[in-house]
């Protein structure tokens, strides 16, 4: 795997680990991983028991590890081990490159609240873009608020928060793609990291001045109304996650905190995203659309 390193964040830090892990680190990586579902901190007895190597072995694989900064360990009470989200990243992006998905990790474009997104170039030479959910940027309390797939589960950490966000995120653009092109086209994921098309543009909000905004308004409008047909409302929708690409087409991005039309909140996210759209275009570009008129739209048959 070939790795263009600039800046050095989690995961192009994981990239550069994956040429100098021994095979060995690998499963003692995947026995913590698995060990994470049913402990806080997994203890080096767990450890050993999903890794197949004896206590000894796992304590000398876990003391390299430790030295490559993919653990975190706690002492209280008793010994235990997990992974931090470099760890997680090298799984990752092990498993990217084994089956064949990507070949070399670029710099990071974008670094959000709950994301890292990074260029990268699948075995074809193509660019495309590898996204990492990363929660944990934001408090417990807001993600269970916003997020059905947390539902009541009381133990439930950053990293498989960040799996089952990706996997949702993954479902619900393969979903959408299916019926337009407003949405990256997603390729493959695995545990918290997307491939997705990479999109040549800027986002809707660096762009100075449009011609027929009132055009760009409608189409957006659409867009909102191909997701709803689909069940799924965006949740946090502005002018910073709609990108153009350089076919002056819309695309719109980030979708892990998406909702369901069964959601609690499903009315007040819906009319927040439209409303979020509707002040924007409206100040920059004095171009209206009555809020209720444009739910109406949406919602309709």
């Amino acid at each position: 795997m070939r790795v263009l390193l600039f800046i050095v964040s989690s995961a192009e830090k994981a990239a550069q680990m994956l040429t100098q892990m021994d095979p060995k680190e690998f499963r003692i990586l995947l026995g913590i991983e698995l060990g994470m579902s049913e402990h806080e901190f997994v203890p080096v007895e767990v450890i050993s028991k999903y890794s197949g190597f004896d206590s000894n072995e796992v304590k000398f694989w876990i003391g390299e590890l430790d030295k490559k900064g993919l653990l975190w360990r706690q002492i209280e009470n008793y010994v235990g081990y997990i992974l931090n989200y470099t760890g997680y990243d090298v799984l990752a992006l092990n498993a990217l490159v084994k089956n064949g998905i990507l070949e070399a990790l670029g710099k990071s474009i974008g670094v959000g609240k709950e994301a890292d997104v990074h260029e990268g170039l699948n075995q074809q030479n193509q660019k495309v873009a590898i996204k990492f959910h990363r929660l944990g940027r934001t408090s417990f309390r807001n993600t269970r608020r916003k997020r059905e797939f947390v539902g009541d589960r009381k133990h439930i950490s950053w990293l498989y928060q960040s799996r089952l966000a990706a996997e949702r995120e993954f479902i619900a653009l393969k979903k959408m793609a299916l019926i337009g092109d407003f949405v990256p086209n997603p390729l493959f994921y695995n545990r918290h990291s997307i491939v997705m098309e990479y999109i040549e543009g800027q986002l809707f909000s660096e762009i100075i001045d449009i011609e027929e905004p009132d055009k760009f308004l409608k189409v957006i409008i659409n867009c909102i109304k191909n997701a709803y047909n689909q069940g799924i409302i965006h949740g946090d929708l502005s002018e910073f996650n709609i990108m153009v690409n350089l076919d002056e087409k819309i695309k719109i991005i980030d979708w892990p905190q998406y909702l369901t039309l069964t959601h609690p909140n499903a009315k007040e996210s819906l009319e927040r995203d439209v409303n979020n759209i509707l002040v924007y275009f409206k100040r920059k570009y004095d171009v209206g659309m009555n809020l209720q008129d444009a739910i109406n739209l949406i919602s309709s048959k």
